[in-house]
């Protein structure tokens, strides 16, 4: 059998509103009940005690006036009795002096009289023979009334049917209040969570229609001040992210399919133009070759460099870290680059500090060195050099590659470090980069605690820092 459940927060809300009513109404329904029918009975007490007190009173004065015995009882009986106050006296031997207000079917069933206290009322209740319904409160007590210290046994009883009655009553209003006020409160409950509720179900509606393609739409925002609004606009904040994530993430597959485009076109077209004839000259094939493998040697690296930047956005990149000296890093990566800048008629000058000891991804930083030094080779002209800088301030190194080039533009300069960005100059070169290693380069010094920053760039030239902490 399955288990009743309530799916909606509205419901969810009104079924807890009226069970926490109902709760607060039985207790409270209750707690009045039992106090009102302590009360009233406690006055049905104190009724009889006072009434066994005027009786004692009744005795004494009718025997100080000279009547005897029997005589007393029996005018005191006629006196204090009533339809509504039963009054009984008998004598220390049970019998029934005088009587009066009795209810014929009531019977009085006297205890011992050695049991009977003479300076308090026993109080007990009795029912009816003929009915178990009417029940009775009796009071009894041994009086020894002066001069002479005459005993009597003084029963006062009263019945507890109108207020039981009353009690009865009480219970009956009770049983039809609670249940209506708890339907009353459950549609109230219910309006109420709806009201309260219904900026939620607009959010639901309008979450529903917002997709891929419709990624501007919003969360309707009723009151930023309250919970529901600052739920609402957390929300638009996520979809603000989503949106903006989706947005570079086409401009990443667009910018990713043109790089990638131009390697593979240009090997497929340099093969397709060397197989249109049967026969060529072997300088011919290895010119095609040589095209392809620079082409090739180009796509690997920007799929490469793809690669690590999505590892790295992803968190899952591990970097490994080694101790080493930085300056011996610096020194190897200039040398490889010194070949590639030599067919360009660029130098490289080099200046390290000695044992600059570190702890890092040797691979990552030699990639670092690597792109900051073929980003400065390529903007600078032939006949010209890139000075390579290792210095050790407090705390940190400052790795600084300059280019003689002709600078970058400010409009531009605040894109530099955003992927598959480049300049118009650049993207004009045969040999332009992908746009992806200075954001390699910064991602590469962030991962050890560092930054890279330009630091200048003007008409005499470029100049890119990389910093690394020092101690590490």
């Amino acid at each position: 059998m399955q288990p009743f459940r309530i799916d909606s927060v509205r419901g969810r809300l009104t079924l807890f509103w009226v069970a926490a009513l109902t709760v607060a109404l039985v207790s409270v329904g209750g707690l009045i009940y039992v106090l009102l029918g302590r009360a009233l009975y406690n006055r049905i007490d104190d009724n009889l005690r006072a009434v066994m007190e005027i009786a004692a009173t009744s005795l004494a004065n009718d025997l100080a006036e000279g009547q005897d015995y029997a005589d007393a009882a029996r005018s005191t009986a006629a006196e204090l009795s009533s339809r509504q106050q039963m009054l009984a006296i008998y004598d220390t031997t049970g019998r029934l002096l005088a009587e009066g207000g009795r209810d014929q079917d009531l019977e009085i069933r006297l205890p011992d009289a050695a049991t009977i206290a003479g300076n308090e009322a026993t109080l007990l209740t009795v029912v009816e023979a003929r009915d178990d319904d009417d029940r009775h409160r009796l009071a009894i007590r041994r009086l020894s009334v002066p001069p002479a210290d005459t005993s009597y046994l003084v029963v006062v009883g009263s019945s507890l049917e109108p207020t039981d009655e009353e009690l009865e009553s009480l219970r009956g209003v009770l049983g039809y209040v609670v249940p209506i006020a708890l339907l009353l409160a459950g549609a109230g409950g219910w309006f109420l969570a709806r009201q309260s509720l219904a900026p939620v179900t607009a959010m639901v509606e309008r979450a529903r229609r917002i997709g891929v393609e419709d990624l501007g739409a919003r969360l309707p925002v009723a009151n930023p001040r309250d919970e529901l609004g600052r739920l609402a606009a957390t929300f638009n904040d996520l979809l603000n992210r989503l949106e903006a994530s989706l947005i570079q993430q086409r401009q990443f597959m667009a910018d990713a399919s043109h790089e990638l485009r131009t390697p593979v076109t240009t090997s497929r077209t340099a093969a397709a133009v060397a197989l249109q004839q049967s026969h060529r000259h072997e300088e011919e094939y290895r010119d095609t070759l040589a095209i392809i493998e620079q082409q090739t040697t180009r796509l690997s690296r920007i799929v490469e460099d793809m690669f690590t930047l999505a590892r790295a956005d992803a968190g899952s990149y591990p970097v490994r870290r080694t101790p080493m000296y930085l300056d011996e890093v610096v020194d190897d990566v200039v040398r490889a680059a010194r070949v590639l800048a030599d067919t360009k008629q660029v130098s490289i000058t080099l200046a390290t500090v000695p044992s600059a000891s570190f702890t890092g991804d040797e691979e990552l930083l030699r990639r670092l060195v690597g792109n900051l030094l073929d980003n400065a080779v390529r903007h600078t002209p032939p006949l010209r050099a890139v000075q390579v800088t290792l210095t050790q301030e407090p705390h940190r190194y400052v790795l600084a590659v300059t280019d003689a080039g002709e600078g970058i533009a400010p409009a531009i300069q605040p894109h530099i470090f955003e992927r598959f960005f480049r300049g118009d100059a650049a993207r004009t070169s045969s040999d332009g980069g992908a746009g992806l290693g200075l954001a390699l380069a910064r991602w590469v010094a962030r991962s050890h605690g560092g930054d890279v920053t330009l630091v200048r760039s003007s008409h005499e030239g470029t100049t890119f820092a990389a910093t690394l902490p020092s101690s590490n």
